[in-house]
């Protein structure tokens, strides 16, 4: 008995130890393709600064698994063949875990849930959702190119009645022309383009439920064995309150 003891515990021992030696980066420079037009996410400050949750989170994980979270700017347009072509090790983006995207690259648990909102310009903040979908609607819904959000503006309204663009400073630049009634995003992201154009936009239509899962995608197959290491971060800060504070600081 004694002996089967001491082998048990030699063997949830050797576990543990490989557990944490399949986590641990061993201090090396991650480097992560973002679209970094998309707050509170990830954006550029006015010192050239790459900020947002995202961000945070990463380093957060980087704290744990031992290593150096670099990110650079990247178009969300072709941000998949990129990580899969070598030019970043991983994407760290807003990203929807979908089983589209998912035939393309591998992606990490989960680490934040959204729906999805419309934005307009102030003076049409008693816009309403059938406003758009309604017969005979001629209302233009704006969205990034390439996102699920552009693919609920097309369920919404069709394809006749929307406008794609690069990124989403575009899209909101467009609804502040008067291109656009309407651009769909993120609910988060929305109401930090509110805050950000305060009195020329509003987020109109909010809880637009769609249930998307956000998560870290790297090459298919996790060629540098990237996934272990986020996984087990993303537990731990999940565990420690460290998603949840971030949450609040970016959120809220």
């Amino acid at each position: 008995m004694k002996r089967a003891a001491t082998l048990l515990i030699t063997l949830l021992l050797a576990v543990t130890a490989a557990s944490a030696f399949a986590a641990d980066l061993g201090g090396r420079t991650i480097t992560i393709g973002s679209d970094t037009t998309y707050p509170p996410f990830e954006s550029v400050d006015s010192s050239g600064k790459i900020i947002g949750f995202d961000v945070d989170l990463m380093n957060a994980i980087c704290k744990i698994e031992d290593c150096v979270a670099k990110f650079q700017t990247t178009n969300w347009d072709g941000i998949l063949p990129a990580v899969n072509n070598g030019e970043f090790d991983m994407i760290a983006s807003g990203m929807t875990i979908t089983t589209e995207r998912a035939k393309q690259v591998d992606f990490s648990d989960p680490y934040k849930s959204v729906d999805q909102a419309i934005a307009v310009r102030t003076q049409d903040a008693g816009l309403k959702l059938d406003d758009f979908t309604k017969q005979g609607s001629k209302l233009i819904l704006g969205s990034q190119t390439g996102t699920t959000n552009a693919i609920l503006a097309e369920k919404l309204v069709g394809r006749d009645r929307m406008q794609l663009y690069n990124d989403f400073n575009q899209a909101v630049q467009a609804l502040i022309n008067g291109d656009v009634q309407g651009v769909v995003l993120d609910d988060v992201a929305a109401a930090a383009f509110a805050q950000q154009y305060a009195g020329k936009l509003v987020v109109a239509i909010r809880g637009v439920k769609s249930g998307d899962e956000l998560g870290f995608a790297v090459p298919k197959g996790d060629p540098e064995g990237l996934l272990p290491a986020l996984n087990d971060g993303l537990a731990k800060l999940k565990a420690n309150g460290t998603l949840d504070a971030l949450n609040i600081k970016w959120f809220q």
